[in-house]
């Protein structure tokens, strides 16, 4: 094996898929340093990162592509993203996609986090002649609004905030819920998905119950559910994972008591 070869080489090799570009450059500083530093981390990353969970059914290649740029984008792990993004848009995850997880991740990881995914984004675009037709404008025709469902959620984030942080709650209801959950280009699931990743991966547990449930409420199922949990075990560790399972856990058992009745 040469000395030279990366990380992401061995995971594309391993799920049949095009490299992108950037991720083969011979040129970067971390091509081969796996290899050099860490063969058991090498191997990690063949045979059960790629050889195992990224084929696990439950959750598809392209879920877990929006899992897993939600992750590192949640944690401003940079220098895996022009990897990641590349791999994205192998699994069919639209480029206008991604612009939109960048910006929703802005309100759910941090502005300085979203403008890093920028940057990276840019580059890989740029490698693969993705131009500003292929992306959503700033200003869009929003998706309907459930006016029941938001009525209940603004009242419940007023009796909890209202009086506190009465900014806070205007912009959460404004901007967050009126506008940026409406925007179509990343379907609702998709949003959800996006959201529950990032809060996870950032260990903010508490804020975990309404997304799932929203979440479910867009489509996401009970084993994918569970599976995405799994996958973020592995890009934001164990720990992430293991604190987000009771709250995961009691989501997913009150959901299955209500449907019985």
């Amino acid at each position: 094996m040469s000395m030279r070869i990366s990380i992401a080489a061995i995971m594309a090799a391993s799920l049949s898929v095009a490299l992108p570009p950037v991720a083969t450059r011979a040129d970067t500083p971390e091509a081969g340093a796996v290899h050099m530093v860490a063969p058991a981390l090498e191997a990690y990353a063949r045979d059960t990162v790629f050889g195992s969970l990224w084929k696990r059914p439950d959750l598809s290649p392209r879920d877990r592509s929006i899992v897993t740029l939600s992750v590192l984008i949640a944690r401003n792990q940079a220098i895996e993203l022009p990897f990641y993004l590349g791999l994205a848009l192998d699994n069919g995850v639209k480029p206008a996609e991604i612009s939109e997880i960048i910006t929703h991740l802005a309100f759910y990881a941090g502005w300085a986090n979203a403008v890093s995914a920028a940057s990276a984004a840019k580059v890989v675009f740029e490698q693969r002649g993705i131009g500003a037709d292929q992306l959503p404008p700033a200003t869009v025709s929003l998706l309907p609004l459930d006016q029941k469902a938001e009525e209940q959620r603004a009242a419940r984030v007023e009796e909890q905030a209202g009086t506190a942080t009465p900014g806070l709650v205007q912009y959460t209801t404004d901007v967050l819920f009126r506008d940026l959950w409406l925007r179509p280009g990343l379907a609702p699931r998709d949003r959800s998905l996006v959201t529950i990743s990032a809060l996870i991966a950032s260990g903010q547990v508490a804020q975990v119950p309404y997304h799932l449930n929203r979440a479910m409420d867009n489509g996401l199922t009970h084993a994918q559910a569970g599976e995405v949990v799994t996958h973020i075990a592995f890009y934001a560790g164990w720990p992430n994972a293991f604190s987000a399972v009771p709250v995961v856990k009691s989501v997913l058992d009150a959901r299955a008591s209500n449907s019985g009745k």
